[in-house]
């Protein structure tokens, strides 16, 4: 199969672009003026990668693809553009970053997209701190966590969220980000 055909990662094209280097732990903003407050594109929606994100690119691309973070942010971000919202990535490899990420997100952001990794199935810590976050938030997946291992079938996180996505690869994330653009109208009306 050529990247071309890859399913999950839409092709190649995106595979010599340097991704800029960030701490760990970090939000990364745009560029674009103002985004942190979500400036003239709309709603503020904070997309969190959790645990081996970070190894996009590396892993099984049957699963995940063939794109790296910062590729997949990229689109992400497209997708945002798009929709008229605004993006900011968090990744972590730390559960306890990764919760108090999400203790700080009350001010910061609107709304969330969350793809913990392996922490959904898990980590109680996450779901607590997701719940104090109080925000409308989506459960992302690349690969169909439904098909796979019966242990990647549990979420505790699923039943805080208005929605999970799984098995859409990058495209997903345009759905999540639609959904979540959709709930925030909702609560505006």
């Amino acid at each position: 199969m050529s990247a071309g055909d890859d399913p999950v990662s839409g092709g190649g094209g995106e595979a010599g672009r340097e991704r800029v280097a960030e701490r760990e732990g970090e939000p990364r903003r745009g560029r674009e003026p103002g985004r942190e407050r979500g400036g003239d594109r709309g709603y503020r929606i904070e997309v969190m990668h959790g645990v081996n994100l970070d190894q996009l690119g590396r892993r099984d691309p049957l699963q995940y693809g063939t794109l790296t973070l910062a590729q997949l942010e990229r689109r992400i971000d497209a997708h945002a553009r798009e929709l008229g919202v605004s993006t900011r990535f968090f990744h972590t490899n730390h559960e306890g970053s990764f919760v108090e990420h999400l203790h700080e997100l009350r001010d910061g952001a609107d709304a969330i997209v969350l793809n913990p990794g392996a922490w959904t199935h898990y980590a109680w810590a996450i779901r607590d701190a997701l719940e104090i976050a109080g925000l409308p938030a989506v459960e992302i997946h690349l690969s169909n966590v439904q098909v796979r291992e019966a242990w990647r079938r549990v979420s505790v996180i699923g039943e805080l969220c208005v929605a999970t996505v799984s098995g859409r690869g990058p495209d997903g994330y345009r759905e999540a980000l639609a959904l979540l653009r959709e709930e925030l109208e909702g609560r505006r009306a």
